[in-house]
């Protein structure tokens, strides 16, 4: 199990779009702060290099430009169930269709975010119980999980340093400490400095305190992130 935290506005949703697709392996994600518009248009963005105004309009606009986009996102592996709130009823029901459909599980489960579950709004001990349950399904099936979560808009580092990842002690409920792997997110909007910070990872290094961390360069119209000194093309 894997969390990706971060503040409102941090690219969480984007990071994670970006890192399946980069992954490349049979993904299915659930998606509650996406409409399956956006979430497919952010991912031709990143495969065509257009941005989501510039897909909408090739959609609107011929053959040519419409296949374009299509072609690019024929061999996507992502599997997206869009719903809000996430209920566990329909999960069930989308792992049953998915292992119909393909014979297994999927590689990587994605669900955007924690707090869209059903009841789990701001209630700790449901945000423990979903924590609970996408452990469990991570050993069922064998399944990497991907959960994003939020971390505090209100705290002192929040307003005096919001372009750094937030600390272990800032995401909301201490739940960063369940998952194997947590890390946490942040994107300065004034250079697109795009900053990741390992808060926990049970076999090897972590600072729960985000003093180091390493910066992506992001490219929030496209959907990509790139290591410092690199463009797109």
């Amino acid at each position: 199990v894997i969390m990706v935290a971060g503040r409102s506005g941090s690219q969480k949703s984007g990071f994670a779009l970006f890192w399946v697709d980069e992954m490349n392996l049979d993904t299915l994600y659930f998606s509650a702060d996406m409409s399956a518009f956006t979430a497919s248009s952010r991912i031709a963005s990143k495969r065509t290099g257009l941005n989501m105004e510039e897909v909408e309009a090739a959609l609107d606009h011929g053959n040519g430009p419409r296949e374009h986009v299509f072609e690019a996102l024929a061999d996507s592996r992502i599997t997206f169930s869009f719903g809000s709130p996430i209920a566990w009823w329909a999960v069930d029901e989308e792992m049953d269709a998915y292992v119909e459909l393909h014979n297994k599980f999927p590689e990587v489960i994605v669900f955007d975010n924690l707090m869209d579950f059903d009841g789990a709004e701001s209630d700790y001990t449901a945000q423990m119980g979903v924590m609970q349950s996408v452990t469990e399904l991570a050993r069922d099936t064998g399944s990497t999980v991907l959960i994003m979560h939020h971390a505090s808009d209100k705290s002192w580092d929040a307003r005096t340093d919001p372009w750094s990842p937030p600390s272990r002690q800032e995401v909301k409920g201490g739940l960063s400490e369940k998952p194997e792997l947590s890390i946490s997110v942040a994107l300065d909007p004034n250079t697109l400095n795009f900053n990741v910070a390992v808060i926990k990872q049970r076999m090897g290094p972590q600072d729960p305190t985000t003093k180091r961390w390493k910066t992506l360069r992001c490219e929030p119209e496209l959907t990509r992130f790139h290591r410092i000194g690199l463009v797109s093309h």
